[in-house]
């Protein structure tokens, strides 16, 4: 390795190094928050950052104001279905405009194309007329509704059936497979990344995703992580530290999966080469 090389590689790792603190600074400063008093949150001196005396009692309040068992279940619910669904109608209709031939293909995915250039808030409106005509409201049905399909994840595992070759098919067909069987032993082991990479897509959009919880389950004890946090700010004041402490709790699960599913979730995002 030359010296330029090697001078070259010092750049990038104190770059990367630098932007990777960049983003932990957040996280950092909503740890400290959470076990700040009201007071110390509001100081104008900035490099104040450790907080005086540890305020534990922060936690106790917030657990008490908040069901956070309930908030968990309802956001876990509503992530694994609307995973669950959006992969597998993804993963059936990409195969389809992809590999199968019939009338209107081209038309279909261009809608499914104009879908994903249109803002989701206008479809918000028409899916609260149909969730609140089936009494889905306050239901973790109604939570997952939008989910149910996504014009997203159809283009992607679209574009990952279409990479493959179709030597596969024809050996497939020779063998005596259907398409059923070709689908399903054939062609949709190998988007398996494609699939995973759709799941973690979907799963950071369903658990971040405010608005909709929102409007379709207002009740406290049937809404998600971040509907409850967004109902904790105050309308004249906010405590700080107490929504700092509810946001630390409500990052417990996506800590948790992350620890968990990190191969998945590295391999995923770098072979669909998507970013989120």
């Amino acid at each position: 390795m030359t010296m330029k090389d090697r001078i070259n590689k010092i750049v990038i790792y104190v770059v990367l190094t630098l932007v990777s603190i960049t983003m932990l600074v957040p996280f950092v400063w909503m740890f400290l928050t959470a076990f700040k008093t009201v007071a110390e949150t509001m100081q104008v001196d900035p490099f104040v950052l450790v907080p005086a005396v540890w305020q534990t009692e922060n936690f106790g309040k917030v657990i008490a104001a908040m069901d956070f068992f309930k908030l968990y279940v309802n956001t876990l619910l509503m992530i694994a279905l609307r995973v669950l669904c959006a992969v597998l109608t993804a993963t059936l209709s990409g195969y389809a405009f992809a590999r199968l031939k019939f009338k209107g293909k081209d038309f279909m995915f261009g809608m499914v194309l104009f879908q994903m250039m249109i803002p989701v808030q206008i479809f918000i409106i028409p899916q609260y007329v149909m969730v609140s005509k089936l009494h889905l409201t306050n239901s973790i049905m109604g939570l997952v509704f939008p989910g149910l399909v996504t014009a997203f994840g159809t283009f992607l595992l679209r574009q990952a059936y279409m990479g493959l070759p179709r030597d596969l098919e024809e050996a497939a067909r020779l063998d005596g497979c259907n398409i059923p069987q070709t689908f399903l032993f054939i062609m949709a082991p190998l988007t398996k990344s494609s699939m995973v990479a759709l799941g973690i897509f979907t799963a950071v959009f369903a658990y971040k995703d405010l608005m909709w919880p929102m409007i379709v389950c207002p009740d406290n004890n049937k809404t998600t992580l971040a509907s409850a946090l967004a109902k904790m700010n105050g309308q004249y004041s906010q405590k700080y530290p107490e929504l700092m402490m509810a946001a630390l709790i409500a990052c417990v699960p996506m800590i948790v999966i992350y620890i968990f599913f990190q191969k998945q979730f590295i391999e995923g995002i770098a072979t669909s080469g998507g970013k989120l």
